[in-house]
């Protein structure tokens, strides 16, 4: 249950805001413990996730789910399925306004 699919995605959602520890806004380098409970905000959705052990080493992503209890309501899935145009339209906090590049892809989803 890997919630970025690359480490260089989940620094940038850190350095923009996206992921608490504790409610206490998280950096790239933060080592988590056990008992911590992470909050991440992907678009409409907001995952929730409490750490249960933390590995000595790095670890595949299936192994993942091992390590951490999802705790998000089933209520925040159904958001992100009932809206999945709002979804692909939401910007992530503190990225500025579309370039004129993100409009022309996005005009072109909309007409499909």
């Amino acid at each position: 249950m890997r919630v970025f699919k690359t480490r260089s995605l989940a620094s940038d959602a850190c350095r923009a805001g996206s992921v608490e520890v504790n409610a206490i806004a998280a950096k790239p380098a933060r080592d988590v413990r056990p008992g911590e409970q992470i909050t991440i905000r992907m678009g409409l959705m907001t995952r929730t996730l409490r750490v249960l052990a933390s590995p000595r080493s790095r670890v595949g992503a299936k192994l993942v789910g091992e390590y951490c209890l999802d705790l998000t309501p089933p209520e925040e899935f159904e958001k992100a399925r009932s809206q999945p145009v709002q979804h692909l339209l939401s910007r992530e906090k503190g990225s500025g306004r579309p370039t004129k590049r993100d409009r022309r892809l996005l005009d072109r989803l909309l007409e499909s």
